[in-house]
């Protein structure tokens, strides 16, 4: 009887033991993978996106600090990609023509950027937002970071995986990604939820606009 006590006492605290591993690793069970925990740590954090200069779609440069002051709705992208990025891109322009017009611009701008900076110029850039409407330069814009260091900085900080396959494509992460005006990231959106995407964006535009 006393075996049998002690096994069971020994099961108990190996299963406690399991548990309290799995709460830590899960961020207190609020994460169940590697992806989503990575993404609650990154809420947690609110980066702040880094100073960085911008070379857009129609050849102009600039720093991301004329962006100042405006709601930033963000992908990461590049333009060869036939897989994953058009569809990322076509879910931004739905999450784009869900918002009131009032806003476009002037509250909030929409922000494509691409970590494929050898490839994807200013030209070719411009090739590409012509598959999306929506994507006028100003109001959504599509652009690169030409400086190398710069750019692996702005993705580390937003937790963005691109790893290139060697091929001249590369395996990556996506979501969308929700910058305030003080320029610190306060969303990432699962870019497959785009009804969810734009009904969160729309209720902290509304939310300042009543304050």
């Amino acid at each position: 009887m006393i075996k049998y006590k002690q096994t069971t006492f020994a099961s108990a605290i190996v299963i406690l033991f399991g548990i309290i591993l799995f709460y830590v690793g899960t961020d207190g069970f609020r994460a169940y993978t590697a992806e989503s925990a990575r993404l609650y740590q990154l809420m947690e954090q609110n980066p702040a996106f880094p100073d960085v200069t911008l070379e857009d779609s129609n050849g102009k440069i600039y720093p991301i600090s004329e962006l100042k002051d405006k709601y930033l709705f963000i992908t990461f992208m590049y333009t060869s990609c036939g897989t994953v990025c058009p569809i990322l891109e076509m879910n931004m322009g739905q999450v784009y023509e869900q918002l009131p017009e009032e806003y476009i611009g002037d509250e909030i701008v929409f922000l494509s950027i691409s970590f494929d900076i050898e490839r994807d110029d200013p030209a070719t850039l411009a090739q590409y937002k012509e598959h999306f409407y929506q994507a006028d330069g100003k109001t959504w814009r599509m652009a690169r970071i030409p400086n190398e260091d710069e750019l692996s900085n702005l993705l580390n900080e937003f937790g963005v995986i691109v790893i290139p396959d060697g091929t001249g494509n590369f395996a990556h992460n996506s979501a969308f990604y929700f910058v305030d005006r003080n320029g610190f990231l306060i969303e990432v959106m699962d870019y497959t939820e785009i009804d969810g995407a734009a009904k969160t964006v729309l209720e902290i535009l509304e939310r300042e606009k009543g304050e």
